[in-house]
């Protein structure tokens, strides 16, 4: 179909949501939410070389929607905690793995930030 009959019969909204479908790749990762323990292998390139690093943590939110959907990861390396952003449409996410099914009640568990030791457990769903 041409793009501009296609402009015609859309809203400004949707075109863009058209244009966003049609441009960036769906990504077929597992379903996951706030509370959950997941690995992300992640792509990095140094120079000319790639390589494959694991960034293993919870999922403390997720925002956005469609293209510019991100999740937060947090993770604890020695004893400081890091955290880092990724996008859902990123190419350079090469996998994602659930670890665990977490329980929480809320959408974003920034809680988890001030905790340390065994109150920062998350308890685990049972199947």
């Amino acid at each position: 179909m041409h793009p501009f009959k296609i402009r015609k019969k859309m809203s400004k909204e949707n075109y863009i949501q058209y244009v966003e479908e049609q441009l960036i790749g769906k990504n077929n990762f597992p379903a996951f939410k706030a509370g959950d323990t997941i690995t992300v292998h992640y792509k990095i390139k140094e120079g000319e070389k790639e390589r494959i690093q694991q960034f293993k943590g919870v999922v403390i939110q997720r925002s956005g929607e469609g293209a510019t959907e991100t999740f937060t990861v947090r993770k604890l390396s020695g004893n400081i905690g890091v955290e880092r952003i990724f996008p859902i449409s990123s190419p350079f996410i090469h996998q994602i793995d659930v670890n665990k099914k977490g329980v929480v009640r809320r959408a974003r568990i920034f809680y988890l930030r001030g905790l340390k030791g065994k109150k920062a457990r998350i308890k685990e769903k049972r199947f």
